[in-house]
């Protein structure tokens, strides 16, 4: 693991996840009613609640609206959800002002174009292996997973490690 990406994730106290190719494998699955459905990754979703109980804070920001990414969200006691908003930095930012937080303590794990402002202004932006090549090319780092198959965990391991935080998180389960 690169030592600049483990600098820049020792001040991180907010983890932030595009949903559409990172925490889901970018595919959009319809069914004949028109109701949309979401597979989500089960150790991407044990990474995030081992994060989050380490105590940082977490945030989704999606452009796409899904009652499915409401349902995750409340599953893993992720309270700030934001849906449908394209400008995911003016987002960013609202966020940064409610909690007191600045973009060096930021994470951000994307994989596509909407994501590249913020991916560009955080102290730790990443993109997933399957990002858009775009994307890859301005991120601090690119996962070794795809989205939706476990990159959403190697991002927060990658905090939890360079937070000393990663060990504890592990033993709880011994």
């Amino acid at each position: 693991m690169a030592d600049d990406l483990l600098e820049r994730a020792r001040p991180v106290k907010l983890a932030v996840f595009d949903v559409d190719g990172v925490l889901t494998d970018g595919r959009l699955n319809f069914l004949e009613d028109g109701s949309e459905f979401k597979s989500f990754s089960t150790l991407d979703g044990q990474g995030m609640k081992m994060l989050l109980a380490s105590g940082v804070t977490m945030a989704i920001i999606s452009g796409r609206t899904s009652p499915a990414v409401e349902r995750r969200a409340k599953n893993l006691g992720i309270s700030h959800l934001y849906q449908g908003r394209e400008d995911k930095l003016a987002v960013l930012d609202e966020l940064l002002a409610q909690l007191g937080l600045s973009y060096e303590q930021v994470a951000y794990l994307g994989d596509d174009l909407p994501d590249l402002p913020v991916i560009r202004r955080v102290g730790l932006g990443m993109a997933v292996a399957n990002a858009a090549s775009f994307v890859r090319e301005h991120a601090h780092g690119i996962t070794e997973a795809r989205g939706g198959e476990g990159a959403a965990r190697e991002f927060c391991e990658l905090i939890l490690r360079a937070q000393g935080n990663l060990e504890d998180a592990n033993a709880a389960y011994l």
